[in-house]
């Protein structure tokens, strides 16, 4: 229960940050967006989960980057092709997939995955009692 709590608040604060980011870059959301914010964030969350503290800094944020382009993905083809809710479109974007994602927003991604590895590891050390988060660059 402890558990499924704190995976629950990381990806609540993960759709609130996501949501708010959207707002200020884009001037508007959609409610979805709160969910796939929500479970970028608990994904790029697990980076330290499964690799090792060592990991470079840099090597986290390429993995945060396509984790989330990834998710971006199944939910563009989701929300955008099958239920045509047109939240967002990449079509007139170089190198894009689709319309659902580009190389512009995958280099986006691994940046801001940069912030959410390190909030989620700041979150977790100091609220959910995980390990001091230590990196290397």
């Amino acid at each position: 229960m402890k558990k499924a709590l704190k995976n629950l608040t990381l990806c609540v604060i993960g759709g609130c940050l996501y949501t708010l980011i959207e707002m200020l870059w884009r001037g508007y959301t959609h409610i979805a967006m709160f969910a796939v914010g929500g479970i970028a964030f608990f994904a790029v969350g697990m980076i330290n989960e499964i690799l090792p503290w060592d990991t470079p800094l840099s090597k986290q944020m390429l993995s945060g980057g396509l984790i989330i382009t990834a998710i971006e993905f199944v939910s563009g083809c989701i929300l955008n092709l099958w239920l045509k809710l047109g939240i967002w479109d990449y079509s007139e974007l170089p190198f894009n997939l689709l319309g659902q994602v580009c190389l512009l927003f995958t280099l986006i991604w691994m940046l801001l995955s940069l912030a959410a590895i390190l909030l989620d590891d700041l979150l977790r050390w100091k609220f959910f009692g995980e390990k001091r988060p230590k990196y290397k660059l």
